[in-house]
């Protein structure tokens, strides 16, 4: 599986030539290759061309004096095979805006409805224009509403539209990467990648910095490290399928049985000091209120068992002493 967009650097001399015949020629036997000009103008002192291929592949390459840049959703050509990887952040900001504005055009010409969305398309743009993953990521969030229930797509990517606008996360390759670049359609795992999304919306909405990815002393990652008022919490988040998509046979067995599998893993090697996040916004609206009226524990202290809404609302329970604000609707 290929994953999401990065860059190649070459440090070899370039030229025009040398483009069409080490680039061009294989693509262009492999899948039918045409080179063609930019669409935007190139970096500051670079040439650029782009390379599209009959099956709707694409690839960007600039260069300029002993140095290039290659990134593509295609067949990477042997004589870039050695060369090393870099995101969007770790290349000269000239050559990530132009490629940006590139790749953000093509999306947007693809699937015009994302144009609506600024903030979705770029953040998640190394998915949604990667090799493998670039139709599941964009069915899961028009016909599946982001993991939204019952929501339609315009209500669902305005929840993350306005999350992602808020500039709450430094490392955005981290996060996007979670939504994956699989060629099948994992809606289980794609709507877990999401719930912690969710949940940095809610943390953010109650006045928290948030950073994921924390590695504790057992060589665990914990979601995320919540900030305020010079202090910070770890949260990790689970998403249980509700009960009619899987043998739990209610929504109380459903809750736990998720949670158990954090709690006897890294949430077990870590012994305490994490905060459990429990997103049951997949839940329809009978079992979500039978788990409201009764707020059963999910063996895990302390713990939020939580539903997000589209339009920003949250409601939910707490189990033991929670050492964070939370939004309002959550008791």
């Amino acid at each position: 599986m290929a994953k999401p967009l990065r860059f190649r650097r070459s440090t070899e001399r370039w030229t025009d030539g040398r483009v069409r015949s080490e680039l061009l020629q294989p693509l262009q036997s492999k899948f039918g290759a045409t080179k063609q000009g930019p669409w935007y103008k190139p970096p500051e002192g670079y040439d650029a061309c782009r390379l599209e291929m009959d099956n709707g592949d694409v690839a960007l390459f600039c260069w300029a004096d002993g140095e290039a840049y290659w990134m593509g959703n295609t067949e990477t050509p042997k004589t870039l095979w050695r060369t090393n990887k870099y995101t969007f952040e770790e290349v000269p900001d000239g050559v990530a805006e132009w490629a940006e504005t590139e790749l953000l055009a093509q999306l947007h010409e693809e699937s015009p409805w994302l144009e609506a969305y600024p903030n979705v398309s770029w953040f998640f743009l190394p998915v949604l224009l990667s090799k493998d993953g670039r139709h599941t990521t964009r069915e899961f969030l028009k016909e599946h509403a982001a993991g939204f229930p019952d929501a339609d797509t315009d209500e669902a990517l305005g929840f993350y539209e306005e999350l992602l606008d808020r500039d709450v996360f430094e490392d955005r390759y981290v996060m996007a990467s979670k939504l994956g670049t699989s060629e099948q359609l994992h809606l289980d795992r794609m709507r877990s990648a999401m719930s912690e999304f969710t949940v940095a919306r809610l943390l953010d909405d109650a006045g928290h910095e948030v950073t994921p990815e924390i590695e504790v002393t057992t060589g665990h990652f914990i979601d995320f490290r919540a900030d305020s008022n010079g202090s910070g919490q770890l949260v990790e988040v689970t998403r249980p399928r509700p009960p009619s998509r899987r043998s739990a046979s209610s929504p109380i067995a459903s809750i736990r049985e998720t949670a158990k599998t954090k709690t006897s893993g890294q949430l077990q090697a870590h012994d305490g000091g994490v905060t459990m996040f429990v997103d049951c916004s997949s839940f329809d609206d009978d079992d979500w209120k039978a788990l409201l009226a009764d707020q059963p524990d999910v063996r895990h202290k302390p713990a939020v068992v939580f539903r997000a809404h589209p339009n920003g609302r949250f409601e939910g329970y707490t189990k033991g002493s929670v050492p964070l604000a939370l939004p309002n609707g959550i008791q």
